[in-house]
């Protein structure tokens, strides 16, 4: 029921006193694990001690509040890895007279939940209030989320959870409204230095035994993107590789070779997930290739379904680019097919191949803006029945109703087109396709106009 991976050694203190129970991962100010991970010995003690989210921060603020421990609101921490989160939690964990249980909803269950709200009722009892923090609360299914509410409702528990998925699509809402949202954000480029250099002279940390050369120290700030964690574990890294070979600096090539590849950013059930999809596609969009073949190195590099990757290119082709190249749409289920056939490593040059292809390609809208017009036509009711010319003849008693009377044959006029009403009555003179002057668009579009003018009949037919 404890989450073991955010605290480690510390069990619920079993005497019945008004003060923070222990559990996995709270580290005590005062005895620090020299063993334990960089990240855990250089957590933060106090708020003081917190690096960003200095717009949490001020004096009176619903965080502070709860940290120092005067406020029994339940709150919601999001924000992506490593921007502190549960270093919050610790710290709430730290707050006098309260009992501090932890779940991970990763091996929690319905029943985990009820046990501790059941045990928090007891406590309340005897005057001992209970926090409850739930890690990755995302991952619980309604029903988990469900059995907070009436707890969290009559503040038998203050429940601290996080996420790093955007609550408004993980959070069930009656818990969203028992709670306040608090947003974190990455922490920037200089939080990141701080945490680097207090880390390289913390006596919890490296104490001073080795030095971070700037270039060294520039390095690990870039691959941090903004996630503390990464940093600090990318910093134990290299001062460990520096150690071993006796050295007293952390120079670039330490640093690199300990850590030779950055984590990518990526969820694929999250926020980054849509946000690298919505930038792959409008990098495509506005033709800039450089940008969507980044783009779609991230999500290859993250370990993204490059049957996911397909199915966005052939939406793409028909979305962005339609007539005004036909053959990307080719080009894109081509690229599915193979995909499909072949699979990866092989089968990312074939999506590069058609990325290629989809952004330095003229661009057209017009062929989805022409069947969103005519459905939204439909949808308002403007359907009319079908010319009589076009109704089906061929079955028995057709032809005495009328239907197929008045029929032009396209194929016997020496030019292939004919006048002839093709549309109900009431969207007669209704343009759907608007081609552009772009790529192959623009001899169709040369062309559409003398075909509508036949088709209807109009004065300048030629």
């Amino acid at each position: 029921m404890e989450t073991e991976s955010l605290f480690d050694g510390l069990a619920e203190d079993p005497a019945p006193a008004p003060r923070p129970a222990r559990i996995a991962g709270a580290v005590d100010a005062d005895r620090v694990d020299p063993h334990a991970p960089l990240a855990v010995r250089m957590r933060p003690r106090t708020l003081d001690e917190l690096v960003g989210q200095r717009h949490l921060l001020a004096p009176g603020s619903p965080l502070r509040r709860l940290v120092e421990g005067d406020a029994p609101l339940s709150v919601i921490l999001w924000g992506p890895p490593g921007a502190g989160k549960t270093t919050i939690a610790h710290l709430v964990s730290r707050a006098t007279s309260r009992r501090f249980v932890a779940l991970s909803a990763l091996s929690a269950g319905v029943k985990d939940v009820r046990a501790v709200i059941e045990q928090a009722k007891l406590e309340r009892r005897r005057g001992v209030y209970t926090v409850l923090f739930v890690d990755e609360v995302h991952r619980f299914s309604k029903t988990q989320q469900d059995s907070l509410l009436a707890a969290v409702e009559d503040r038998t528990v203050t429940l601290v959870a996080a996420t790093t998925e955007n609550p408004s699509f993980a959070v069930v809402a009656p818990l969203l409204s028992r709670s306040l949202l608090l947003t974190l954000m990455p922490l920037d480029e200089a939080d990141i230095r701080e945490l680097l250099r207090r880390a390289v002279t913390d006596p919890r940390g490296l104490d001073g035994r080795v030095q971070l050369a700037s270039e060294a120290e520039d390095h690990l700030v870039r691959l941090a993107a903004g996630d503390a964690r990464r940093s600090l574990t990318a910093l134990e890294a290299a001062a460990d590789a520096a150690l071993a070979a006796a050295r007293a600096e952390i120079d670039l090539a330490t640093a690199e070779a300990a850590v030779d590849k950055a984590a990518v950013r990526y969820d694929r059930d999250g926020d980054a997930h849509y946000d690298v999809t919505s930038a792959f596609i409008k990098s495509m969009r506005g033709s800039d290739v450089d940008a969507a073949l980044h783009w779609l190195a991230r999500m290859l590099t993250a370990g993204e379904d490059p049957r996911f990757i397909a199915r966005r290119l052939m939406i793409f082709a028909s979305e962005d680019i339609g007539m005004a190249d036909p053959t990307a749409l080719q080009t894109a289920v081509a690229a599915a097919q193979t995909v499909q056939l072949i699979g990866l490593p092989e089968g990312q040059l074939t999506l590069a191949h058609a990325v290629v292809h989809c952004a330095t390609a003229p661009k057209s809208n017009a062929v989805t803006t022409a069947i969103s017009a005519a459905l939204g036509d439909v949808a308002a009711g403007k359907t009319g029945t079908v010319p009589p010319a076009l109704r089906d003849a061929h079955y028995p008693g057709a032809k005495s109703l009328g239907h197929g009377k008045g029929y032009k044959y396209p194929h016997d006029d020496p030019a292939g087109v004919v006048a002839q009403q093709y549309v109900p009555d009431e969207l007669i003179g209704r343009d759907y396709y608007r081609p552009t002057r772009r790529g192959a668009e623009r001899p169709i579009a040369e062309r559409l106009d003398r075909i509508r003018a036949v088709v209807r009949g109009t004065p300048d037919a030629s």
